[in-house]
């Protein structure tokens, strides 16, 4: 097993992911040429390219839209959104659109798609970046919701997020990105919904 922060192993997954599927790509703002807000897709234009790798305009409307749009023609596309608290800016694509076209075509269609974002304060960041307002999002039937505390979950929920056929919404808390862990190395994959007993109780 490999020592990874967070950060590392969110972009590990994303990595291999890529490598094994060419129908996944990314798309958001500055994740290209700059690399990630967080730096977490440094490197990828240059080995991807701008097809499979695509900045986009500061609209996560638009990010939202063209992801869901994709998803509809077979690709897996990983929106990525720079802040949790602009996701407000797209919650009809979100809530009305994504979680809910399976159902709604009498699950005809599947909408294969990851929604990347990033959670909490406490980094003297503005009012409008410093919320935590995940709890929200599982509230909408349809929307997976996936927030990992630790680098082996980060790296294991994101592939099981990005083969998923179903929207997930895959919240990464701003504060835990240096938090260092073992983390599996491979094809390493932590399944959806299944819970793991960090310490049983006595009661």
């Amino acid at each position: 097993m490999a020592r990874l922060t967070m950060r590392e192993a969110i972009s590990q997954a994303l990595w291999e992911e890529m490598e094994r599927d060419p129908k996944v790509f990314i798309l958001g703002e500055e994740v290209g040429v700059w690399g990630g807000t967080y730096a977490v897709t440094k490197g990828f234009y240059d080995h991807f390219g701008a097809e499979r790798v695509r900045d986009t305009p500061i609209s996560e409307a638009a990010i939202i839209g063209a992801g869901i749009g994709s998803a509809l023609t077979g690709l897996r596309p990983v929106a990525e959104l720079m802040t949790i608290n602009f996701a407000f800016s797209a919650m009809d694509h979100i809530v009305n659109e994504a979680a809910k076209m399976h159902y709604m075509f009498g699950g005809q269609m599947v909408l294969p798609m990851v929604i990347r974002t990033v959670s909490g304060g406490g980094r003297q960041l503005g009012a409008t970046h410093s919320q935590t307002p995940d709890a929200i999002f599982a509230h909408f039937p349809g929307l997976v919701v996936v927030a990992p505390g630790t680098p082996a979950d980060a790296k294991g929920l994101l592939k099981a997020a990005i083969r998923s056929n179903d929207p997930v919404m895959f919240i990464e808390h701003a504060t835990l990105y240096q938090t260092r862990g073992e983390v599996p190395e491979g094809d390493y994959i932590v399944p959806i919904g299944k819970s793991t007993v960090q310490r049983p109780g006595k009661d």
